[in-house]
């Protein structure tokens, strides 16, 4: 009787008939754009592949948002996907914006089922997604800087810092409000804080591109380099012993707000000169972060002079 052999750690195990691949090891079939099997004879859709050239950055959707990345010289844009109807609208409108961006980035038919496939669930997308690498911010010193050798375009200059607001949709929202009324910038912290994102720029409505959003390691350290250039720290706070609006505010202001339920953290609050509240009344005087934020900018920035 011939010695039993010692498989081979490459042998298949016994019982599968040899040539035969385990199920987990098949090539998966490819899907066009409906989902359905397309027999491996197809090209491979668009969308697997614009999201492949997208790892390194993000996708920007809805038609304000897109379209304000596409006008912004400084937003690095790889691939522009619209719809036909969407398309219409391009050639519409902003064909000149697209004439004067020096990449030549053009705009490439996609189904809604591509979008689908590429934005997260239920995104509003109005045809349109772009590629783009997220935008070089600058830091703290650079904006002031900045701000130091421009006149300002509003009766004083108001920086607004968040402090662990992680909702994408409430900092869009923040965003937007800052460029209606001219705030000078978004100060939030690297971490426990919402990144730019998809949702974030959709909530943005374009704003992102217009105001500067920063990130800080230290936002306690943020706030005393503040106070150092010569503004007035105020935390928003419903405990707060002043209520906005303040008689003289001062002309260099940085208004300071909390995440919905825990507020501002200890270490920021004793950064701050002075915790402020809304003339809110109850039953209901807690107000999403996103709106307090708009009634402050307002009362600081947009409501006229006496």
């Amino acid at each position: 009787m011939a010695p039993m052999r010692k498989p081979h750690r490459d042998s298949p195990p016994k019982g599968r008939k040899r040539g035969r691949k385990p199920a987990q090891a098949r090539k998966p079939a490819q899907n066009g754009p409906s989902g359905r099997d397309s027999g491996g004879t197809a090209e491979r859709p668009a969308a697997p592949k614009v999201a492949r050239r997208a790892e390194s950055g993000l996708w920007l959707y809805g038609q304000h948002a897109v379209l304000a990345a596409l006008a912004n010289p400084k937003r690095r844009c790889s691939r522009l996907l619209a719809t036909a109807e969407a398309r219409e609208k391009l050639d519409q409108g902003p064909r000149g914006l697209l004439g004067r961006r020096a990449d030549g980035l053009r705009p490439e038919p996609a189904g809604r089922e591509d979008l689908a496939a590429l934005l997260p669930p239920a995104a509003v997308h109005q045809g349109l997604a772009l590629a783009v690498e997220p935008l070089a911010q600058p830091s703290l010193a650079e904006l002031l800087g900045a701000l130091a050798d421009s006149p300002p375009a509003a009766p004083r200059r108001v920086i607004c810092a968040l402090d662990h607001v992680t909702d994408p949709q409430n900092v869009g929202a923040i965003l937007r409000s800052s460029a209606a009324f001219g705030v000078a910038g978004l100060l939030t912290t690297r971490r426990n804080a919402a990144p730019e994102s998809g949702a974030l720029a959709k909530a943005a409505s374009g704003a992102l591109e217009r105001v500067p959003y920063l990130q800080v390691g230290n936002l306690a350290q943020a706030l005393e380099s503040l106070k150092n250039a010569g503004f007035w720290v105020m935390g928003l706070a419903s405990e707060g012993s002043e209520t906005l609006p303040l008689r003289d505010p001062g002309e260099r202001l940085a208004l300071v707000l909390g995440a919905e339920g825990e507020g501002l953290r200890r270490l920021t609050r004793e950064r701050c000169d002075l915790l402020l509240r809304l003339p809110t009344r109850p039953p209901l005087d807690q107000l999403n972060v996103s709106n307090a934020a708009a009634i402050a900018f307002y009362e600081l920035l947009g409501r006229p002079s006496p």
